[in-house]
């Protein structure tokens, strides 16, 4: 642990997905993954980084209850808050900081991605105590071409990034960011505070903080659990 420990230090985990493009009637956050659901994989992470972090997450009010038989049937009892979500994300997460209080910094994460190693939430929190926020991101892997009007042209990867979360904030920088009226072009979070004017600083993700989206998602998370044990 390298992040300075006289701020508190809050992670908010957005767990709203459906399972449609999973193919399932339950929700992605919790189907299983190597025995129990992803959710709690995700919610582990935090903990195993800092004990001590404040961890809320935010779920549909319709699947609390779920969530709720969830906790029971698999003994899980990593300490929590539970927060109802909004109509889309912007508004889960405004939900979800009202729970985070001033003067502190919080990471704001997918609870689909239980990958996300312990390095780059550091790295996250790290840079946020230092510069007000940070986002991590990986290099594209890939050959690029962007679509025009006239077909298609190659596109220099060296200049594009893939975001991922943790997006970690000065939680004043971020809550104030929610206060604006919601709009269709805000992506993440990141996207919330540059509409106020703030710059966005980028720092290294890991290449395994996929975010579950398909049944091959699933499959790919399944093999490196295996790899790791």
């Amino acid at each position: 642990m390298t992040v300075t420990d006289h701020i508190d230090r809050f992670v908010l985990i957005v767990a709203g997905g459906s399972g449609k493009r999973m193919g399932s009637e339950i929700p992605k956050q919790f189907l299983l993954l190597a025995g129990k659901p992803v959710l709690m994989h995700t919610i582990e992470k935090f903990r195993d980084f800092d004990g001590s972090v404040k961890i809320i997450i935010v779920i549909p009010p319709e699947q609390s209850g779920y969530w709720d038989e969830l906790k029971d049937k698999y003994f899980f009892n990593v300490p929590h808050t539970v927060v109802m979500g909004g109509t889309n994300r912007f508004f889960s997460v405004l939900n979800g900081l009202e729970m985070v209080s001033s003067g502190s910094v919080v990471a704001i994460h997918d609870g689909v991605r239980p990958f996300v190693t312990t390095g780059t939430i550091n790295r996250c929190f790290t840079t946020a105590l230092k510069l007000g926020n940070a986002i991590p991101v990986i290099s594209p892997a890939d050959s690029l071409r962007m679509v025009t009007g006239m077909g298609s042209v190659p596109v220099n990867r060296e200049h594009i990034k893939q975001v991922q979360t943790p997006q970690v904030f000065l939680s004043d920088l971020i809550k104030n960011a929610y206060r604006q009226e919601y709009n269709e072009a805000f992506t993440d979070d990141a996207t919330v505070l540059e509409r106020t004017g703030e710059t966005i600083n980028l720092v290294e993700g890991n290449r395994e903080n996929i975010k579950i989206t398909t049944p091959e998602d699933l499959l790919i998370c399944e093999t490196l659990l295996k790899a790791s044990s």
